[in-house]
């Protein structure tokens, strides 16, 4: 009994909070869902699959919803985006062993945790200007092409920067962190789908997962965007950093 998967409702309610926790500070929640599918020992290129389409759903949501509430920035947002959409494909086109990527992305993530909630009493008016092209087109395509091969958005990479670099307060790191997760989120699974052909899972379950998601994802943009403080952002979002380093711990 120990082995035997959970039950079908806390998978669907797991579902829904990942999806407002990550869609709250505008990330896809990627890496929350290939845990929970995990659970029900989903082999692992359908479950990245899956993992992915969920996280274009959510952080499609969350864009919305805080570009909806004026926090997206084109002008910042595109240097990054040019650069990390064909990283991203070519990432996913590309297969490796995933435990070296693991361990370092669960340090990066403990790290970054822990840096935003040191600085979580920065003052907006400490946010510096936009970063030079010759810094953000470099490192779009770096995190594009490791998102790409991880099998995730990238938001998890670049929102930790540009407030550690205090480049933008966080409504507009959130906003500009759900666009990259959807263009990359988008490429990867595309690439992916170049280097195998895969095929979605329509059971009960997933469709399950997808409606759940969706629910959790606007409500929790929409709170993010609309209501929740910068400082209760970036709370949620340091939490989020670590219960994915955690995931990630386990896993090797």
């Amino acid at each position: 009994m120990e082995n035997s998967p959970p039950s079908f409702i806390p998978l669907l309610a797991l579902t829904f909070l990942v999806a407002f926790v990550y869609s709250s500070v505008g990330h896809g929640g990627a890496s929350g869902y290939l845990a929970l599918l995990s659970l029900y020992t989903f082999p692992k290129e359908p479950a990245s699959a899956s993992a992915l389409c969920l996280n274009l759903l959510v952080s499609g949501a969350a864009f919305y919803a805080f570009w909806k509430a004026s926090h997206f920035s084109w002008r910042f947002a595109w240097p990054f985006v040019l650069t990390s959409i064909p990283a991203a494909f070519l990432g996913g086109l590309i297969k490796v062993p995933p435990s070296v990527y693991a361990l370092l992305l669960a340090w990066v993530l403990v790290f970054a945790g822990f840096r935003l909630l040191i600085d979580i009493k920065l003052s907006l008016k400490q946010v510096s200007c936009r970063p030079s092209l010759l810094f953000s087109l470099p490192l779009g395509g770096l995190i594009g092409v490791l998102s790409g091969i991880v099998g995730v958005g990238g938001g998890i990479f670049l929102s930790p920067l540009l407030l550690f670099f205090r480049w933008a307060e966080p409504k507009r790191t959130a906003a500009i962190s759900a666009f990259f997760i959807l263009v990359n989120s988008f490429a990867g699974l595309l690439g992916r789908a170049f280097r195998y052909q895969f095929k979605f899972d329509l059971s009960s379950l997933v469709i399950g997962m997808v409606a759940t998601a969706f629910l959790g994802g606007i409500l929790g943009s929409h709170l993010g965007a609309n209501h929740f403080s910068a400082g209760w952002l970036r709370r949620i979002l340091s939490a989020v950093l670590f219960i994915a380093a955690f995931k990630l711990f386990r896993s090797l």
